[in-house]
């Protein structure tokens, strides 16, 4: 399973808080309305990172704020809570102030009521658990299913299972896993497969057509990611370009490409930040 991720890798591949500040690229990210990414580009940050001391506490309130992935969101609340109740009382008054202004400027209503409960609990032992466990719940069955869908991805590499079989798979995983998967994690599942030799072109312009249904920020960062894997054929990038153009409007199409070139370093996320600000303002 070569061209496929691996299933153990992916959940604990930390990163470094020393290049530029996390913090000012996640907001960079929510200005540009997309998922947020290491500053680097090269992957989508995934609940795992917020684990341990790999995060500054500044970096997890920005991402806790404008995640666009619900489960990240919350999995940054979680080591902003878990330090404060054995924090001194200054610190803990400056830590409580951070969470009235996630509670206060969060772009997710969920995530504002869970910070809500831990200031209102004053971040009792068992409220931090509480939140742990539940997001625990959610993404564990998630991620074994993403295993399973894995298998599935092999079977197809293998030539196991026809093309309208794997099709159905492919809805019924997206369908099992929305909603209580890291986003990074999915689109993990879906570069595996466009940047694979084995696996027909037919099956990727298939999954390309699924992908236009899609909701448009997920569709903008799964499409543009397939623009920008290495190695992408042209016969593939020819039929998805044609396809945009077909059927989305002209400024969809647009925000794709853009978000492609940045993904390919054609632009800096500073030059399409100033990109989009100059636009919006005219």
């Amino acid at each position: 399973m070569a061209d496929t991720p691996s299933t153990d890798n992916q959940f604990h591949t930390g990163f470094d808080n020393s290049m530029g500040n996390l913090a000012d690229h996640f907001l960079n990210c929510a200005k540009l309305g997309r998922y947020l990414t290491v500053e680097s580009g090269s992957r989508f940050i995934i609940t795992d990172d917020f684990r341990g001391d790999s995060v500054l506490s500044e970096a997890a309130a920005m991402a806790a704020i404008y995640s666009k992935d619900q489960l990240v969101a919350e999995a940054a609340l979680l080591p902003l809570s878990q330090s404060i109740p054995i924090m001194s009382i200054e610190s803990r008054d400056k830590y409580e102030r951070l969470f009235h202004l996630i509670e206060e400027q969060t772009l997710d209503a969920s995530i504002k009521d869970v910070a809500g409960s831990l200031i209102r609990s004053r971040f009792r032992a068992a409220e931090i658990r509480a939140l742990e466990s539940e997001l625990g719940n959610k993404i564990s069955p998630a991620r074994i299913r993403y295993r399973d869908f894995l298998l599935v991805v092999k079977q197809l590499m293998d030539k196991e299972i026809i093309e309208k079989s794997f099709l159905d798979e492919f809805r019924q995983f997206t369908q099992d896993v929305a909603g209580k998967l890291d986003f990074g994690i999915y689109s993990f599942c879906l570069d595996s497969i466009f940047s694979s030799q084995r696996i027909s072109d037919t099956i990727k312009k298939l999954l390309a057509l699924e992908l236009l249904n899609y909701p448009t920020l997920i569709r903008r960062e799964l499409i543009s990611n397939i623009f920008a894997l290495p190695g992408q054929s042209q016969e593939i990038v020819s039929f998805i370009s044609n396809m945009l153009d077909q059927y989305l409007n002209v400024e969809t199409v647009v925000e794709i490409k853009l978000l492609k070139d940045l993904k390919l370093n054609r632009f800096s996320m500073q030059q399409v930040n100033e990109l989009v600000e100059n636009t919006s303002s005219q």
